[in-house]
């Protein structure tokens, strides 16, 4: 048997170190899945159970562009109705349980259990104290200056009052909804303490829109609560894709007679200018009780009917049961003077 010379034994020794290292070296990772892929081009991000994530980015977009829709036709028709500006705006749209959602929110609120009539379970629209009272006190005629928030739940009346703001909300909503499919909402009942409502267990996913809604001076926040299993059959028809190419039509129908009931709702000043002249400014300041102003205007001329600052009618001057009237007699024409018989002013 021949011996092992020294070189022998060194190669050998360096051969049983660089064996030793490569087995202190981390495994290395495998990808399962039926298609061949490149682990290295694959984004690999940790999963948290306590937290799944069932709504893709795609239908969370789509969520949010929907709701911005509802916000625009809510602010517009609170606007009319309460004859102010109400800006409503989307500000968030995430996902996570119902009690997370939940235990955020503050007690006393204004809590709201919703019914879509052809889905099943229920959803919430949580609108915060701090613009039900400004609201509120805005329907009685109040200014919000220097308005105290009351920390109780709201009273039968004021339920009463802001019920015509939810029932608003609801058509709107209801509108919005229309692209993906018709939808009626009702109110099935309200509570002030979110704690004491369970529409599903706490674990459960939810998708919840938060909008802040500013009026004038004040401003607060308003969130719908939608659960996963309450909108899981029309997820499919909620795709990013389907949603926006509804979005670039026309407009509807329905958005049309909106927009006309809510023109039709709208107030405008009109007046009747009996005749018109000028006088000096030493004239006027001159004036007393008693003083007559002499026109050129003949007595049995037309009226000018005013509506707001443009001239649109001509009309008679009369009386109808007691009280001054006028009869409009023709339509003024665009650019037509109001009168041809007026002094030249030198």
């Amino acid at each position: 048997m021949s011996m092992l010379d020294q070189n022998d034994i060194d190669a050998l020794l360096a051969a049983s170190e660089s064996d030793d290292s490569i087995d202190d070296q981390e495994p290395e990772k495998q990808l399962f899945s039926r298609n061949h892929t490149d682990i290295d081009q694959v984004e690999i991000r940790q999963y948290d159970f306590k937290r799944p994530e069932r709504v893709s980015k795609d239908q969370m977009m789509a969520l949010e562009t929907l709701h911005e829709a509802f916000a625009r036709n809510f602010g517009a028709s609170l606007s009319g109705f309460l004859r102010t500006i109400v800006e409503v705006r989307v500000a968030a749209c995430e996902q996570m349980t119902y009690g997370e959602f939940v235990s955020g929110l503050p007690n006393p609120t204004s809590y709201n259990l919703i019914q879509p009539d052809t889905l099943e379970g229920q959803m919430c629209l949580e609108v915060s104290p701090l613009i039900i009272y400004p609201i509120i006190d805005r329907l009685l005629g109040g200014t919000n200056q220097d308005l105290f928030i009351p920390q109780r739940p709201m009273t039968a009346i004021e339920q009463r009052l802001i019920s015509n703001v939810m029932g608003r909300g609801l058509d709107a909503l209801s509108e919005a909804w229309e692209s993906v499919r018709p939808l009626k909402f009702e109110i099935t009942a309200t509570e002030s303490n979110p704690q004491l409502v369970q529409i599903v267990p706490p674990n459960e996913v939810v998708m919840v829109i938060g909008l802040e809604v500013r009026m004038a001076s004040r401003a607060g926040t308003m969130n719908l609560c939608i659960p996963y299993n309450v909108i899981e059959p029309v997820m499919e028809e909620l795709s990013s894709q389907s949603w926006f190419a509804v979005n670039r039509n026309e407009q509807t129908q329905s958005s049309t007679k909106r927009i006309t009931q809510n023109l039709d709702q709208t107030g405008v000043e009109v007046s009747a200018i009996l005749a018109e002249t000028t006088i000096t400014l030493r004239d006027l300041s001159e004036m007393k009780a008693g003083d007559l102003i002499v026109t050129s205007t003949p007595s049995n001329s037309p009226s000018i009917v005013m509506v707001g600052k443009e001239a649109k009618f001509r009309a008679n001057i009369g009386q109808h049961k007691g009280h001054r009237a006028i009869r409009i007699t023709k339509a003024m024409n665009h650019g037509e003077r109001r009168y041809t018989n007026l002094p030249k002013q030198k």
